[in-house]
């Protein structure tokens, strides 16, 4: 599944651990839903998009 979250963050000038801090995960977990290694589980990908205020959709696609 690909996202956009890297690109996100990085409009919020915020590091792989605030984003981590945010979501109540790992610095390795959101390095590897960036790098695409990792799918989300649904309730962290909500979490994601809330954190981003935006849909799932604005984040998440299909390849």
């Amino acid at each position: 599944m690909k996202n956009n979250i890297a690109e996100r963050r990085a409009g919020r000038r915020w590091t792989q651990a605030d984003l981590a801090a945010a979501l109540g995960v790992s610095r390795q977990t959101v390095i590897s839903i960036e790098r695409e290694k990792f799918d989300p589980s649904l309730p962290l990908a909500f979490l994601i998009a809330r954190t981003f205020d935006c849909a799932i959709e604005d984040i998440f696609t299909t390849d």
